[in-house]
């Protein structure tokens, strides 16, 4: 059975969903929901749900990155999780801390990648004309949005789409997408999935 962590900065949906999955045949299991905002909604939601939480507020740390990295690294190493899951953790990770866990962090990100990396996915596809949209399931790397590609799925970019209502559109996807897209790489499948 996997260990899994996941990192999370708001709400967590996504994160709710892959807790949700992981019971019975699942290979994983969470272990740990840990954000860099102690105020994140998703931390109540996980720890409602049985899942240990940890909160190591990044605001404390201005200019430090290492120093924030390596408070989020106690609970993390406490937990000793073999997967680490990104769902909508907004902070961007040093190479250090990446290749730490090189090979075993998955992040989701709302476009089709490697199309759109960083931020206002939707946005930039909405004023780039795009027909689709999408996420991306990616393996984390040094560089941002650049690891391979673990899953994709795909919706239609409407006419009068803001990016609100693309983003809305999208997020049912990524709901789906993510825990299929951990399911298959945590039992060694690391071909890509299109739904």
């Amino acid at each position: 059975m996997k260990r899994v962590a996941i990192l999370i900065s708001g709400g967590g949906s996504n994160m709710l969903r892959l807790v949700e999955d992981m019971t019975g045949d699942h290979p994983c299991r969470p272990v740990l929901v840990a954000s860099n905002d102690p105020a994140a909604g998703g931390l109540a939601k996980a720890s409602q749900m049985g899942v240990p939480i940890a909160a190591v507020d990044h605001r404390h740390f201005r200019g430090d990155r290492a120093g924030f990295e390596a408070a989020l690294l106690e609970p993390l190493l406490q937990a000793a999780p073999d997967i680490i899951c990104l769902a909508g953790f907004m902070r961007i990770l040093t190479p250090d801390f990446v290749q730490r866990f090189q090979g075993r962090m998955l992040n989701i990100h709302p476009s089709l990648l490697p199309k759109y990396p960083g931020l206002h996915t939707h946005a930039r596809a909405i004023e780039a004309g795009d027909a689709e949209a999408g996420a991306t399931v990616h393996l984390v790397t040094p560089d941002l949005d650049a690891g391979p590609i673990l899953g994709q799925t795909r919706v239609p970019v409407l006419a009068g789409d803001t990016p609100d209502t693309l983003a809305a559109r999208v997020l049912v996807r990524e709901h789906q997408l993510y825990p299929a897209a951990l399911r298959r790489f945590a039992a060694g499948d690391h071909t890509p999935l299109y739904l």
